[in-house]
């Protein structure tokens, strides 16, 4: 190919297409029957008799808060000193209230999680593909799980697309903020911490590690026998809390010895699959590309190598980064895009039986193969960029923007400017 030549560009694909009829507007009984669905899904918890579980706990040390003992005394709270405070507002409220107003709130929560993920890719909230993503997250088993516990793992579904969204405008600051604030109630975002990093936006890194400092700094203070933090909660969850909790755990050191395999070989491997993970987050880093694409399948790799280690890893922790994935689609090569996907997440759809690993007890083996699953299509697909990435050039970076450019592109436009530059500098010769 001669030096004015250009390569071929790809026409438009079928997965283009289908995206692009995902974007558009969806009719509006459709709407209302993805909203009608979602609801019934979320008000499901009703038929339950212990609803909102998880945020009875928290509301429980608020209560404790107030009537001079201190939250840390019961060892099922294991939230940091601000979770306190943000649950007094509930402390007013009968339980009976409570146990019909957190579902919805929880679900509510979801929904706005899901819409903050659509705009990272430009897709409006009242799209086919919103339409799609209310559907499946309704028969999603994390949402199922979710607001039957009322688990303040609601919080980081917000605030996980939303520091992306910030942070695809160039507001990595609003970003670290939003990052701090959800670490201060569930310490769940902190591998962000590493996509700051990542992104050498150290001013971001710095609220994003400050904020939560100072809030439970502050929190504590005020606390009484704030110490048993340290002394009771934190070797309760470096043990994997206890018999009740262990079950329902799906991080490899906690799977594993289920299966035979000796704790610390069962740890060493989590360490190693852990470590991949990230190397394959930086990879995609590396990588370049789209820019919401970027952040969303670098951060949600950052966070699958935190659920293949850490201790717990619960179900409803796929919703902090499945719903950023799905809405990916509606972007050129996207992982989601891959049939391989979809197929780590089908038995999480609520109706589908699995013989062996239906019931509670047994369902982080199902949990597990999700997030490794997930964890392993992502890295693939990194992988695979990276060999293209590396035949066509590399990966530059700008304070302002990131963008993929080619080095032979670079090169063959510095070529053509001297060539035109030698040709401005000739005298003509029919001028002389």
């Amino acid at each position: 190919m001669s030096a004015t030549e250009t390569a071929p560009v790809a026409g438009p694909s079928f997965g283009d297409a289908a995206a692009g009829w995902l974007r558009g507007r969806a009719p509006v009984p459709a709407l209302v029957s993805a909203a009608l669905v979602f609801t019934l899904s979320s008000v499901r918890a009703y038929g339950k008799a212990r609803s909102g579980i998880d945020n009875a706990v928290v509301v429980r040390a608020a209560r404790a808060l107030l009537s001079g003992g201190s939250p840390y005394a019961d060892k099922r709270f294991l939230y940091p000193p601000g979770a306190v405070f943000a649950a007094l507002p509930q402390t007013p409220f009968p339980e009976k209230v409570l146990f019909y107003a957190v579902p919805v709130v929880t679900g509510a929560l979801v929904a706005v999680g899901g819409v903050l993920a659509l705009r990272i890719f430009g897709v409006r909230a009242d799209s086919r593909l919103a339409v799609a993503l209310a559907l499946g997250t309704a028969l999603f088993l994390p949402f199922q799980s979710l607001v039957f516990l009322g688990n303040w793992t609601a919080a980081s579904v917000v605030a996980f697309p939303a520091a992306l969204l910030l942070a695809r405008h160039g507001r990595w600051s609003a970003a670290g903020m939003v990052v701090g604030a959800a670490v201060a109630l569930k310490p769940m975002l902190v591998p962000l911490f590493l996509l700051f990093l990542l992104a050498r936006q150290w001013r971001a890194l710095a609220w994003a590690l400050g904020l939560p400092a100072v809030i439970s700094l502050s929190a504590a203070v005020a606390l009484p026998r704030p110490g048993l933090f340290f002394t009771r909660t934190l070797p309760f969850l470096l043990h994997g809390q206890d018999a009740y909790a262990r079950p329902y755990d799906a991080s490899w050191p906690a799977v594993l010895p289920r299966l035979g395999v000796p704790h610390l070989l069962a740890f060493a491997l989590a360490a190693v699959a852990g470590t991949a993970v990230l190397y394959f987050a930086w990879l995609r880093w590396r990588c370049g590309g789209d820019q919401a694409l970027r952040l969303v399948e670098c951060a949600a790799l950052l966070m699958l190598a935190a659920f293949v280690v850490s201790r717990p890893s619960f179900l409803n922790y796929a919703l902090v980064v499945v719903p950023s994935l799905a809405a990916s689609v509606a972007v050129r090569g996207a992982a989601a895009r891959s049939v391989w996907f979809w197929v780590p997440l089908v038995p999480q759809l609520g109706g589908v039986p699995w013989p062996g690993v239906d019931s509670a007890r047994h369902h982080a083996f199902r949990d597990v193969v999700m997030f490794g699953g997930l964890a392993v299509v992502l890295g693939l697909a990194a992988w695979r960029e990276r060999g293209r990435v590396w035949n066509e050039g590399v990966v530059t970076e700008s304070s302002c923007d990131y963008s993929l450019c080619s080095e032979v592109e670079a090169r063959r436009r510095s070529e053509a400017e001297a060539r035109r530059s030698g040709a401005e500098a000739r005298p003509d010769p029919e001028a002389r």
